[in-house]
């Protein structure tokens, strides 16, 4: 709602080294401050998804930092936001989140140098998340190109395995797993942005694969197409998507992107949920040309990504997604 509030604002236009702003739907804002620096911007905050405090932090501020690694970004810097019900939110329990956050941050090199807390009625927890990039090495989501591979960096199901969690009834295995991919930096956005071969980059998380697809269709006017069975899907959240478990956030997403989808006919209802599963800290979606695959594919086996994979391509036609 706030992106398409502010995109009519006038005042982007005015200010030329504002490299990317709110006319497309990136993940970050981008500054330039010279010929050879620019400043990636970006905050992202939300409610707790897991009971545990600790492990709240981690996957709020691996969540924010993912958008400077999506704009091929290196992260300098945080700032915590934080907010609890104070007169009965336990200290300690604010503590183990912000400690949370501290962990992932000091995984990915950075200090939180800062921040700002609230009385709030829920509480939520996120990050300020700042990042430097050679101007010429931005990869915006609306720079992507016909014949372009999409690579996806990490397996779906977040969201599937949250909702099973939320009913008491995703095994500690599952939530080991759920834990890991959720805290696991996309540090590849880094190395990625040295490559010419790929011509853009977004991360997956709350308006699914389909939607952060999308996002990189509409900018760059092609239709993307991708094959469900090449999919990668975290192991202990495939059962429970055949199961029936979904988010309420699944069916929004498919709302709202629905005429711009095309699915095979009679495709199970698990599928599409899938497809639109919410993931929080997903992994960075790829276009790059068929040239880059081998190395692109590289950089996230060598950094841990076991579930990276070829999805599908871009090809010349109505902005949308073909899924087969």
């Amino acid at each position: 709602m706030l992106g398409e509030i502010l995109k009519q604002s006038p005042l982007a236009s005015a200010y030329p080294d504002l490299l990317v702003g709110t006319e497309t739907s990136d993940d970050a804002a981008v500054y330039r401050l010279n010929d050879r620096q620019a400043i990636v911007a970006t905050t992202d905050f939300f409610l707790p998804i897991v009971d545990d405090p600790y492990d709240f932090g981690r996957i709020a501020a691996t969540n924010a930092i993912s958008d400077v690694y999506a704009m091929g970004g290196k992260p300098i810097f945080a700032l915590a936001l934080l907010g609890v019900p104070m007169k009965n939110f336990p200290r300690e329990a604010m503590q183990r989140i912000v400690a949370g956050g501290h962990a992932v941050c000091d995984a990915a090199g950075i200090p939180i140098a800062g921040g700002h807390s609230i009385d709030s009625p829920e509480p939520f927890y996120g990050l300020v998340a700042l990042g430097l990039i050679h101007p010429d090495r931005v990869k915006r989501n609306d720079r992507a190109r016909a014949g372009d591979v999409l690579i996806l960096g990490k397996g779906l199901g977040i969201g599937i395995m949250g909702a099973a969690l939320k009913k008491g009834e995703l095994r500690p295995k599952a939530y080991a797993q759920m834990l890991e991919t959720a805290t696991q930096l996309n540090t590849p956005g880094i190395a990625l942005a040295e490559l010419e071969g790929v011509h853009a980059i977004t991360d997956v998380t709350g308006f699914g694969l389909l939607g952060h697809l999308l996002e990189i269709c509409r900018g760059s006017q092609l239709r993307g197409e991708i094959e469900f069975d090449r999919l990668p899907v975290l192991s202990a959240a495939l059962h429970l998507a055949k199961d029936g478990y979904a988010t309420g956030a699944a069916e929004r997403n498919w709302e709202s992107c629905a005429r711009d989808v095309a699915l095979p006919q009679g495709m199970a209802d698990w599928k599409r949920n899938l497809l639109c599963d919410p993931q929080t800290s997903g992994g960075l979606l790829v276009a790059c040309n068929a040239e880059s695959t081998g190395e692109v594919l590289s950089i996230f086996q060598a950094q841990g990504f076991k579930y990276a994979c070829e999805i599908g391509r871009l090809v010349t036609g109505p902005a949308g997604v073909t899924v087969r």
